[in-house]
């Protein structure tokens, strides 16, 4: 009776290891994958940038584009946190930036960084900003999806080399990166 449990639960465990390893090679959406997604952004620490990042993927990247006001003029970290919760006042519910390659922080360009790292935007006289980048390591789908994570602006410019997050200072407005609703066929 002992051996035929012993069988008996290997064999539960082989069957449920590949039902997990094939759910895992199936897309997070559907047969349908996102082609576009949004996130509106909301102050922290009491500034008052407000704007919209638009993502929208493109071949094998996506192109990020921000319209942002409210910012202090000057360069601003802007990154992908890996929590898209932006309750917290000073954006401590948001985590790090979205790192699930386990790399070092680096910029935009460079291959091994986080693929939250976005480098930085730069906001003129008036404190607006525009931001438009097609990034070859986020994604809407898959294992580097940005969906219901968080796009987080900061108060200083990221260094692209101070580990964690690019001495970029605090974290001044975020948004909740959800699939838009204007997807096209």
């Amino acid at each position: 009776m002992k051996q035929s449990m012993r069988i008996g639960l290997i064999v539960g465990v082989v069957v449920i290891s590949m039902a997990v390893i094939g759910c895992a090679s199936l897309p997070l959406f559907g047969p349908k994958a996102p082609t576009k997604a949004v996130a509106v952004l909301r102050p922290l620490q009491g500034s008052t940038i407000q704007g919209t990042v638009s993502f929208i993927q493109e071949g094998s990247g996506v192109r990020v584009i921000a319209d942002l006001s409210g910012l202090t003029p000057g360069k601003h970290g802007i990154h992908i946190h890996e929590f898209g919760d932006c309750t917290a006042a000073d954006g401590s519910s948001l985590g790090g930036h979205y790192n699930p390659g386990n790399t070092m922080h680096a910029g935009p360009e460079d291959k091994e960084r986080h693929v939250g790292d976005l480098g930085n935007i730069e906001a003129d006289k008036s404190g607006k900003a525009k931001y438009n980048r097609l990034d070859q390591q986020i994604s809407l789908n898959g294992r580097n999806s940005i969906i219901g994570r968080s796009i987080v602006i900061k108060e200083k410019a990221d260094d692209y080399k101070t580990q964690p997050g690019g001495a970029a200072g605090m974290r001044i407005a975020c948004g909740v990166i959800g699939i838009s609703s204007l997807e096209s066929d």
